[in-house]
């Protein structure tokens, strides 16, 4: 599995200040953090006023770093482009996202035409929003794919996003997302890659949960066929977590229970099914945990104490 580092975000308001004020020093030490991961994601939203030319500038810092891949994440059109001349010294490059409006999604497959970059393409557009079944997700899939194929944007270069909603917001689109990926993988001859921002599904969700909430889901997904997570690049836990599911060598009862949860989508095993220590702690955690991502249980913020 890839993994793409979020730590640069602009939505987080110290970063946000440290793009503005170009704080190179700030800067570096977060993408030296994220040299584990197989992409840094550079998310600079809108990138106007004061972040006019941010890409260009982060890119260059990125250069020096020894980083594996780059992940471009902007709305603007014009900045992504001014990135992407920049990238030369990078040969692992994804634009971050397309969508199924036709504005969007013709100028950032344009893009990743002209440039021979990877492309992450969500499954939602502006008047349907994030559909509420995997077959409307596969839908806009299948309209996505079309263009890209006209652009010649082979299979392999395509990212899906089933785009995962707070389970605390809504329980049932965790399942739903789920089955997007099984489908997603299974639509497409050669088959396409799928994505998903693990931090999406912990939302809303008390802060001492949702490196538990993220683990599980991404166990699930793994199962399932997910190819790609944009994660927390600190969490050591969830990147041992995906050492171990490709290695497939659990170490813990833990462990074994989080491998055997990939099960669940891609064998159609019933959660019922699956086998546990009962008297490990930290195996009970998770296993409550994937009950309310399959939707068996009622999520509250208190689930793990019930």
């Amino acid at each position: 599995m890839e993994l793409i580092g979020e730590n640069i975000h602009i939505i987080s308001k110290k970063i946000k200040e440290a793009l503005v004020s170009k704080d190179e020093s700030f800067i570096k030490e977060l993408i030296k953090k994220q040299k584990s991961m197989d992409y840094v994601d550079l998310n600079v939203g809108p990138a106007k006023g004061n972040l006019e030319n941010i890409l260009p500038w982060l890119i260059n810092l990125a250069q020096n770093e020894s980083i594996k891949g780059l992940s471009l994440d902007t709305t603007n059109s014009i900045e992504m482009k001014k990135g992407l001349e920049c990238c030369k010294g990078f040969s692992n490059i994804i634009i971050n996202s397309a969508s199924d409006d036709k504005n969007r999604l013709e100028s950032m497959t344009d893009l990743a035409a002209e440039y021979n970059t990877k492309l992450i393409a969500l499954t939602l557009n502006n008047s349907i929003g994030i559909p509420q079944t995997a077959d409307e997700r596969i839908e806009l899939a299948l309209d996505i794919y079309e263009t890209c194929s006209q652009k010649d944007i082979s299979n392999e270069r395509i990212y899906f996003d089933p785009l995962i909603l707070p389970i605390s917001v809504n329980q049932s689109q965790a399942n739903e997302a789920l089955n997007t990926v099984k489908m997603l993988k299974e639509s497409f001859d050669p088959a396409c890659n799928t994505v998903v921002g693990l931090s999406n599904i912990s939302n809303g969700s008390p802060k001492e949960l949702r490196p538990l909430i993220n683990r599980v889901f991404l166990a699930i997904a793994y199962g399932a066929g997910l190819d790609c997570a944009i994660v927390d690049a600190t969490d050591s836990k969830l990147y041992n977590m995906v050492k171990m599911l490709e290695s497939k060598k659990p170490d813990t009862k833990a462990d074994e229970l989080l491998l055997n949860l990939g099960s669940i989508i891609s064998d159609f095993v019933d959660i019922a099914e699956i086998e546990y220590d009962k008297s490990d702690k930290e195996s009970v955690d998770i296993y409550k945990t994937a009950c309310i991502i399959m939707n068996k249980n009622i999520y509250s913020h208190s689930f793990t104490q019930i």
